[in-house]
């Protein structure tokens, strides 16, 4: 795939390879998930939070356990000499939740808990064992596993599958992530900023409207006290004496707040959708520290 840019070559692929393939350089940058950047442990730079794709990544029981979190049912599996079964496609992060909680810690000390997948079995801990999950990690409790971490957005699917959320182990959203190694050759990291600047400019295009209204002279000074601009609103005469064009940038979640105030103060407001805002001046920030 290829943008307008000859430059930029995209290629699409699997948010659980990026990390690793940023990591390793065949690729400058990348865009996945915070989860996976986690789950891989991968030693990339993170440029920016492109706040979509918000998930969280949760443990979940079936409803009809009694158990409130992970640690309950670590200390009450042990308690009656059982092998409590998880199943995730997180591994890494599995493994270190389980290894936080208190009852493991009592019970287990630094021991791993035993990864399981097809070809190999990591870990000496064979009380508490993590399967690894190809799919459908939901369907799995409690004829396969007793419990699983998984990610969710709404817990919908968790419901229909008789499942309840127990524990919340991370939140995650899409990272604009780069090599490290490419951010130190100048002529990649001119390119990468000039994607950064865009990219933001798109993130901060969904949160602001831009407007633009005529106001009366006599109401001018009492219309700009009531604006919360981006920057500063701009301020134009008209070709009618004694009128005003204001033009400004305000944040999305402000605009309610604001029209009762703009219908007894202002005239003839248009409302614009920005597609990006451009904030160049805190990307030039960010390219000299």
């Amino acid at each position: 795939m290829f943008l307008d840019d000859p430059d930029i070559k995209v290629k699409m692929l699997r948010p659980q390879e990026i990390p690793n393939l940023v990591v390793d350089g065949l690729y400058d940058v990348g865009i996945t998930g915070q989860d996976w950047i986690d789950e891989n442990k991968s030693n990339v730079e993170q440029l920016l939070d492109l706040e979509y794709g918000k998930i969280k990544l949760v443990i979940a029981i079936p409803d009809n356990y009694r158990y409130k979190s992970l640690d309950d049912m670590i200390r009450d599996y042990a308690k009656k000499k059982k092998v409590l079964r998880i199943s995730s496609e997180y591994l890494t992060n599995a493994s270190k939740f389980v290894k936080q909680c208190k009852s493991y810690k009592k019970l287990y000390g630094s021991k791993d808990p035993q990864i399981v997948t097809p070809w190999l079995r990591l870990g000496t801990n064979k009380n508490i064992q993590i399967h690894l999950s190809f799919g459908a990690t939901e369907a799995k409790p409690p004829d396969d596993v007793d419990a699983i971490m998984d990610v969710t957005e709404t817990g919908t699917t968790l419901k229909q599958n008789q499942l309840k959320i127990v524990d919340t182990v991370m939140t995650s959203s899409s990272q604009l992530i780069a090599n490290k190694k490419s951010l130190k050759d100048k002529k990649k990291r001119e390119k990468i900023f000039d994607i950064v600047t865009l990219m933001r400019g798109a993130v901060q295009g969904r949160k602001y409207i831009h407007i633009y209204m005529n106001v009366k002279e006599t109401n001018l000074k009492k219309l700009l006290k009531e604006i919360t601009a981006l920057k500063r609103p701009t301020v134009s005469p008209l070709s009618e004496k004694g009128w005003y064009g204001i033009n400004t940038i305000i944040l999305k979640s402000e605009f309610h707040k604001l029209v009762p105030k703009l219908r007894r103060i202002a005239q003839g407001l248009v409302i614009h959708e920005p597609k990006q805002i451009l904030d160049l001046e805190e990307i030039k920030r960010d390219e000299e520290n």
